[in-house]
């Protein structure tokens, strides 16, 4: 089958339009997608049917429809209810997290189904889709661009887990028994606790005749006629959604100013509790919530909090601020991410589950590593140093975990990864003095004679312009998603092989307020070793970790692969797969030893041979295979050996193996044109840039016949670099 063709239709939306419509899909009872907005008041709604000319008219007489002024009408020959549901869903979606409209859309019934061709053809339908409105001015972002975004990422327009849609089930059950008061969601990091905590909140705030229904299953159903009891019961309930922390809270009131039905005010710090007495509060990363200890300035404001809820200063807290001024709250919770001192304890956390007012839902799957369940085990064994020797290092075909050796490479790759993808930042345990802040013309960290920089700010530093070069701290990424994380563990933990436990050196750990009133090194430990757990699961994509400590490097080596250590590679000798045709996860293989003109005339050529991707090794379009023949690389490639390699999309080159292209390459494995070496190059400044002086190709070989291939400036315009290498794969 081939693309599916589409076409976008603009009208007005009004009753003469409606009844001219010449679509011969609209009007034979086809389904269709379509789009209602408006660019003053700056609101859309998105839906599919296949009785258009029905819907549209119902839609004209809605007294908050009818305002908007345009409808659009996306219709194909190709399309069937599976499609038009999945594209009003993604349009949904991403309409959302593109920003320029606030739907009107409720947020029950969005589908995600699965259907013939959906990945292989629809998914790039969409995407065509995408881009026409966006050349129509509809949308304004790219859908890679918003994949990133925060307002994505935390839009209340997700389809929720199964996982997900228990809790919700749950806390909806709960916010309709008298019996309960207090209802305690417990998951870890990357659970989806704070999405679903906005989800529930769009979804008490929708007007109930704006849910999508027509495709809910038996218990979607039943969920929306609870829906309609709270809402019954309670039409315009006054809530909250409480944020301990500054950072994630100023990006959550983002979210909530750009969502229709929600204002930025809902989103409230502890503190503003104080202020009214609410029908239902939402407390996300409640184990954040504070007791008086090392508050620093905060000190003034939280005792007053207490007098005015008539507290003892020394036993009130920020969760007993939640329970008095609220008559049902929904508290998202995870032990295991509890990092100061200054946090509530666990114990008081313990009494409110045991009250027979409480309920208690788990969440178990995982929301945002790609790793799955299986890497969050792994890092707590790794962790807690109760992996066996014998077990195979970590690998996952989803999921990049390296170890790196050098602090410039570690760096080089995180910049490469958000080049490529985005959202890859370097954070680290707090064993350097923050000076930057009080005079930014200092740096705060020198690792191996590199010297970074503390974030410059605190409130959202993951999107603030020159987070890339900077590194975050434990406060500033909490809460928040990354592709890539680079987790940089301090002078402040360490290995003891003897014992074969991780070991804190308390006098490197220069967080004050983090560790006055510890009472016992071992409180100490526990705190420093949730904040590593709680960066370490940050990333979406992959983590790549630099231990400062040799001790605790050593250890990561023995459970963790080397960055770019072809040892690490399983070969795959004999047992490789090699066709022809293309098969599944497969990768192309090319011949460049054979090669006469660019490398792009390689991939047209009908004998490409196709080889088995290595399992640990997610398939990404990107890999490709060549053969390298030869000796100059015999330290890292072994004559004769297939390798992978990764298409050069920009980024750093120092210090990596690439495979090249140039008419000035004289190679003696290789012959004209191509090789395979380590990148170094010479660079001097031009104006306000800097440009190639030279570039040098470095063999890596046993042999001493082998010379550095060097492209001086003049030559280096047909210079090209094809792939970084990754390793050798047979």
């Amino acid at each position: 089958m081939g693309e599916a063709v589409f076409k976008i239709e603009k009208h007005n939306f009004d009753i003469i339009d409606i009844d001219s419509i010449d679509n011969y899909y609209a009007n034979n009872l086809w389904p269709v997608v379509y789009l209602l907005s408006d660019d003053i008041i700056k609101e859309a709604y998105v839906g599919e049917t296949t009785d258009t000319i029905k819907r549209l008219k119902s839609h004209l007489a809605s007294t908050k429809k009818n305002k908007l002024t345009t409808f659009r009408i996306i219709s194909s020959d190709k399309f069937n209810k599976s499609v038009t549901l999945d594209i009003e869903s993604l349009l949904i979606k991403y309409l959302s997290g593109d920003g320029k409209y606030r739907l009107l859309n409720g947020n029950l019934g969005i589908a995600n189904h699965n259907y013939y061709q959906k990945n292989e053809i629809y998914w790039g339908v969409f995407k065509n889709i995408w881009d026409g409105l966006r050349k129509e001015g509809v949308t304004n972002h790219s859908l890679e661009y918003i994949d990133n975004s925060d307002l994505f990422k935390y839009s209340p327009y997700k389809s929720l887990t199964e996982d997900q849609k228990v809790g919700l089930q749950t806390m909806i059950d709960n916010l309709l028994d008298e019996k309960v008061k207090d209802t305690i969601i417990i998951g870890g990091a990357g659970t989806g606790k704070t999405i679903l905590a906005v989800f529930l909140f769009k979804l008490l705030n929708t007007d109930y005749d704006n849910f999508n229904y027509k495709d809910f299953g038996e218990d979607e159903m039943k969920l929306k006629f609870k829906i309609g009891k709270i809402k019954k019961k309670n039409p315009n309930p006054k809530m909250a959604l409480v944020v301990p922390m500054s950072s994630l809270r100023k990006t959550l009131q983002k979210i909530f100013k750009n969502v229709k039905g929600l204002k930025s005010s809902m989103v409230i710090g502890p503190a503003q509790l104080v202020n009214s007495q609410y029908d239902i509060v939402l407390v996300d990363e409640s184990h954040r919530l504070r007791r008086r200890v090392n508050l620093g300035a905060y000190f003034g404001a939280f005792d007053k909090v207490n007098a005015k809820l008539k507290l003892d200063k020394f036993i009130g807290n920020e969760l007993s601020w939640v329970s008095l001024q609220s008559s049902k709250a929904i508290l998202f919770y995870d032990e295991n991410q509890s990092i100061k001192p200054s946090d509530v304890l666990k114990k008081d956390f313990d009494e409110l589950k045991n009250k027979a007012t409480s309920k208690i839902e788990y969440l178990k799957s995982q929301f945002r590593v790609k790793g799955g369940n299986s890497y969050v085990k792994y890092i707590n064994e790794l962790l807690s140093c109760c992996i066996d020797n014998s077990e195979s290092k970590y690998r996952n075909k989803n999921y990049e975990l390296k170890l790196f050796e050098n602090i410039k490479s570690f760096i080089d790759e995180i910049k490469l990864r958000n080049d490529e993808v985005g959202l890859s930042r370097m954070i680290a345990g707090y064993s350097w003095k923050w000076v930057s802040n009080k005079d930014s013309n200092l740096l705060d960290i020198e690792i191996e004679n590199t010297k970074l920089r503390w974030n410059s700010t605190n409130i959202d530093w993951i999107n603030s312009p020159n987070s890339i070069h900077e590194v975050g701290c434990i406060h500033t990424t909490q809460g928040y998603d990354l592709n890539y994380s680079g987790v940089i563990f301090g002078n402040e933990i360490s290995y003891c092989k003897i014992k074969n436990e991780i070991v804190i050196k308390e006098e490197n750990y220069l967080d004050i307020n983090g560790k006055q009133s510890i009472k016992n090194p071992e409180e100490l430990k526990r705190f420093i070793l949730n904040i590593y757990k709680t960066l370490l699961l940050r990333g979406i994509k992959g983590t790549y970790i630099y231990a400062c400590d040799k001790n605790l490097r050593d250890y990561f080596k023995s459970h963790i692969f080397l960055h770019n250590n072809t040892n690490d590679f399983d070969s795959l000798n004999e047992s490789i797969r090699i066709e022809n045709d293309k098969f599944e996860n497969s990768i192309p293989m090319f011949n460049i030893q054979v090669a006469a003109g660019n490398f792009s005339d390689l991939q047209h050529l009908e004998n490409i041979q196709w080889i088995e991707m290595p399992n640990h090794v997610k398939y990404s379009d990107d890999f490709f295979a060549c053969k390298v023949e030869g000796e100059s690389m015999n330290k890292i490639i072994p004559n004769g050996s297939i390798c992978l390699f990764k298409k050069y999309r920009g980024g750093s080159r120092n210090g990596r193996i690439v495979l090249v292209q140039s008419t000035e390459i004289q190679d003696s494995d290789f012959g004209s044109g191509y090789t395979v070496k380590e990148y170094s190059s010479l660079k001097v400044s031009k104006g306000d840039s800097w440009v190639h002086r030279s570039i040098v190709l470095k063999p890596q070989s046993t042999y001493s016949n082998y010379n550095d291939i060097v492209l001086e400036e003049e030559s280096l315009n047909q210079f090209r670099i094809i792939g970084f290498f990754e390793g050798v794969i047979a």
